[in-house]
């Protein structure tokens, strides 16, 4: 009997010691990351790990880490930075890890290095 009340009383312990937030990405403040740079996905392929998107500056090509996006997906972040980056998918409501490989782009750069990106 003292074995088994040691045992509830140290499963109890552990098992307070957890919380929600532990386990997942948990509740994402919208406030902070719509004061970020708000962007577009216009071009998304599975066979491609590389992604455009559209900012208010031109255009960007990423390197998705994480979650792929798909085509018309707002994003918002830092898109005007080289290397890795965390963005908000505002029409999934998901974090997703991305490396912003090019920024401020033309429609035709942005064209031109996508094709070099993804192509085989």
């Amino acid at each position: 009997m003292k074995k088994i009340l040691g045992f509830i009383a140290i499963s109890l312990l552990f098992l307070t010691a957890c919380r929600k937030s532990d386990f997942g990405t948990g509740y994402i403040d919208e406030s902070q990351w719509l004061q970020k740079e708000r962007a577009v996905v216009v071009f998304a392929d599975n066979s491609c790990n590389y992604f455009v998107v559209e900012t208010r500056n031109g255009y960007a090509i990423l390197e998705n880490w994480s979650l792929r996006p798909f085509n018309g997906d707002v994003l918002y972040g830092d898109f005007s930075h080289w290397g890795p980056a965390q963005v908000y998918n505002r029409t999934r409501g998901s974090l997703i890890q991305v490396n912003v490989r090019d920024f401020w782009l033309s429609y035709f750069e942005a064209e031109n290095r996508i094709y070099n990106y993804c192509s085989p």
